[in-house]
């Protein structure tokens, strides 16, 4: 019986073994794309801050007033959310966090009478919807590990005519805040209409005066607002993207944590299997020397030595050799 436990022990510290090589491996690769994602989300900070700035210029004067990105519905009867999710778990809370903060929110527009439609990025949050049976209007995937401004612009522009034909009036993006190495919270922020503290408007009104455009304000910020939600919505990506390898790094870590101390716990266990069963065959080789009588005590007792010095060795083999 011993034996067999052992043989059982060892088959699941060679496993455990072999599953703390992979996270470990999938770890190191996390880490070094955190590094690579961060800087892609700095590097698009600065399109993304200029083009705010000039949009605020232009509704700080009072340029286009009335358009649809710039103002508010009066009633709200159906709100799309854009979802940015991953492709891939083992990343810890990472999707479901921003899953179910966006089931809350359609749970508690439903209460109020509001439709909704869903606009998915990434295979985790279609797999996540589809099972409980949501409407999905359109979803994306293959790009959450390293997106690129032509897949933000694709769903910006599926998104934006939702908005324009009236279908939705109100677009929320749910994503992940990359905010430092071990810290990324889920956000559900309004994405369309803009809002006046994502242009900061106030400091636009009395700076706009001094400005000339050419041509007229209202023909530039009818260019500048699909590139503005484009922009937004492409940093959005990054951040998940950056947000999703630094969660997949520390999930990482802790399962490679954990499986040292599986291993080291069974490698316990193991040894003592190990020794019960020696105990075991030297408490048989006494019972047999007292049944044979003093003549054979010193045989046994040579039997008792071998097999004290050589524990990793069968009772069995030691006695066929006597």
């Amino acid at each position: 019986m011993a034996g067999g436990q052992e043989r059982i022990l060892r088959r699941r510290i060679t496993s455990i073994e072999a599953t703390k090589k992979i996270t470990r491996a999938m770890e190191l690769i996390a880490a070094s794309r955190i590094v690579k994602a961060q800087a892609r989300v700095s590097a698009a900070k600065p399109y993304s801050e200029k083009v705010t700035a000039v949009i605020a210029n232009l509704a700080g004067g009072g340029a286009g007033v009335d358009h649809p990105l710039l103002k508010e519905a009066e009633v709200v009867s159906n709100i799309a959310y854009v979802v940015v999710a991953a492709d891939r778990g083992l990343c810890g809370g990472y999707n479901g966090n921003v899953l179910r903060m966006v089931e809350r929110a359609i749970a508690e527009d439903k209460q109020r009478g509001i439709g909704y439609k869903l606009i998915l990025t990434g295979k985790k949050a279609t797999s996540y919807f589809s099972f409980r049976e949501f409407d999905i209007h359109a979803s994306f995937a293959g790009f959450s590990d390293k997106p690129n401004y032509s897949d933000a612009k694709e769903v910006a522009q599926l998104v934006s005519a939702l908005f324009d034909s009236g279908e939705v009036q109100e677009v929320r993006l749910a994503y992940t805040k990359f905010i430092s190495m071990g810290s990324q919270q889920a956000d559900l922020v309004q994405f369309m209409p803009l809002q006046a503290n994502d242009l900061g408007s106030d400091a636009a009104s009395e700076s706009a005066g001094g400005y000339e455009f050419e041509p007229e304000p209202a023909e530039i910020l009818d260019s500048l607002l699909p590139r503005y939600a484009e922009a937004r919505l492409y940093a959005a990506l990054l951040e998940g993207s950056a947000s999703e390898h630094a969660a997949r790094q520390r999930a990482m870590k802790a399962a490679t944590d954990n499986a040292e101390d599986l291993k080291t716990n069974l490698t316990r266990i193991m040894n003592r299997a190990r020794q019960d069963s020696i105990t075991t065959e030297i408490m048989e080789i006494v019972s047999g020397a007292e049944a044979m009588g003093d003549s054979s005590s010193i045989i046994i007792d040579d039997l008792i030595s071998e097999t004290l010095e050589s524990p990793f060795e069968g009772i069995s083999t030691i006695a066929n050799g006597a």
